[in-house]
């Protein structure tokens, strides 16, 4: 009997960690992701998950973004050892993204000591660099298409998912039972990444639901373009909390667009965070190489698709420092791109009062972050152990996500070639899930679910 515990990620949008057990007991790990949000959330991070009092005997991850590998330092300061599978690419952002999530664990530890406002006496990070490397280590590329026998006894095939550069579903089957987890799913108009592949048949399907109960706008490059220039116009910043794998590329893809076609003026795009500009060069890397990710038409143009004309990068914090006032309009892209963390946050303090500044967020914001709050209306922020008024405008743009809505979730499942026993609906708040699982069962028939915080189930 093959059975599939959620241990993240369920009835939320964050912390994915599905495990599955075989019926000779071994234990395969699918993501090992940190939680985000809500304070309740955060603390879940520094709790062993009950599935996991022992480590499992392998992972594999679906991508690199923090709520699906940031967990696995913990992990490993936990005593896990074992191979950490991935496709190619993964392999080369997911150091970027572990190294600089224990930079800030550890930045953000020492910071509250010197200033004294963690209630703890002596605040520690959840994991620090030493963890970060150790994790590293074990990290195994496999290509695309690739069968892997795992020493949990379970035979691992990951395919293409189109969410970010190396992001992929994972197809797990052992003793005659499979299951698939769809990871995040990207979009079918994703500027630089082909649209996810196929569905392989399988015995059950665990698929996200970010956007379960929504239908993303056109994505139109006019919707950047209008609030940007109306904080130029006013000598303002345009600030933009950004996630540094794939939505820094993708939106200084767009800038790039907007300059040369003339719905914006040639301005300096600072792009602050040295994560963001470390997986540029991994992007730029994938677009000069091809491979089944990169549409062809990004390869085919001339030039460094990535640069505006006036691209500035900050790498040393003392550079950071100079451009918190800067004294010409401009935009500023920042990690993180929920504004949890990271050099954003102190621009925040120094911009968010200016009402002739810009605070953009183009993408899914989670609920108990301070983008979520932006979000909301919020006229104050809390950071580093005070408030800042908000005064600046503030613009979401959710159609610059990375993650498909309902109709490409529904399109994607549709693909399968069979339908599974049961399809289990996972990140995503629970009125989206609740109503992707409602679409799938009213317009594809199946039996679908939203599963539950440790529910654990046959496969």
């Amino acid at each position: 009997m093959v059975t599939l515990r959620f241990l993240g990620a369920a009835e939320t949008v964050t912390g994915s960690k599905f495990l599955l057990t075989t019926t000779a007991g071994g234990r395969l790990l699918v993501d090992c992701g940190m939680f985000q949000g809500e304070r309740e959330l955060r603390r879940r991070n520094w709790q062993s998950p009950a599935g996991l009092d022992q480590p499992p005997d392998a992972v594999v991850l679906s991508h690199a973004h923090l709520d699906h590998c940031g967990w696995l330092p913990r992990l490993v300061r936990q005593g896990f050892t074992g191979p950490v599978y991935c496709s190619p690419w993964t392999a080369e952002l997911a150091p970027i993204v572990l190294r600089d999530a224990a930079h800030l664990q550890e930045e953000d530890a020492a910071f509250a000591a010197r200033h004294g406002y963690s209630r703890h006496r002596t605040p520690l990070p959840l994991f620090d660099t030493a963890d970060a490397d150790q994790a590293i280590k074990l990290l195994r590329p496999v290509p695309f298409g690739h069968r892997r026998h795992t020493p949990a006894g379970v035979d691992v095939t990951l395919h293409r998912a189109g969410h970010i550069l190396g992001s992929s579903t994972v197809h797990a089957a052992a003793d005659g039972r499979s299951a698939l987890f769809s990871g995040d799913l990207g979009r079918s108009d994703h500027p630089l990444l082909n649209p996810p592949e196929a569905a392989p048949g399988s015995d059950a399907v665990v698929v996200e639901s970010t956007y379960g109960d929504q239908t993303h706008p056109p994505r139109r490059l006019e919707d950047l373009a209008d609030p940007i220039r109306r904080a130029l116009s006013r000598g303002g910043v345009a600030l933009i909390p950004a996630f540094a794998v794939d939505r820094t590329p993708v939106l200084l893809m767009a800038l790039r667009q907007l300059v040369r076609d003339g719905y914006l003026p040639p301005v300096p795009v600072f792009v602050d965070s040295p994560m963001a500009l470390a997986a540029l060069d991994v992007y730029r890397k994938a677009v000069t190489e091809g491979g089944p990710e990169i549409r062809d038409e990004v390869r085919a143009q001339a030039g460094d698709p990535f640069d505006p004309g006036e691209l500035r990068m900050i790498h040393t914090p003392e550079e950071s420092k100079k451009i918190n006032q800067p004294a010409y309009p401009c935009v500023i892209i920042s990690a993180s791109g929920m504004a949890t963390g990271g050099r954003v946050v102190h621009h925040l303090q120094q911009l968010a009062p200016n009402p002739r500044n810009l605070i953009l967020l183009p993408g899914f914001q989670v609920a108990g972050t301070r983008g979520r709050a932006l979000l909301d209306g919020a006229r104050s922020l809390k950071m580093y152990g005070g408030y800042v008024p908000v005064r600046a405008e503030v613009v979401g743009l959710p159609e610059f996500s990375a993650h498909a809505d309902a109709r490409d979730l529904l399109t994607w499942l549709s693909s399968a070639p069979r339908p599974p026993a049961t399809c289990y609906v996972v990140h995503g708040e629970p009125h989206a899930a609740a109503t992707l699982a409602e679409k799938a069962d009213a317009e594809l028939g199946w039996c679908t679910v939203v599963a539950r915080p440790d529910e654990q189930v046959v496969v």
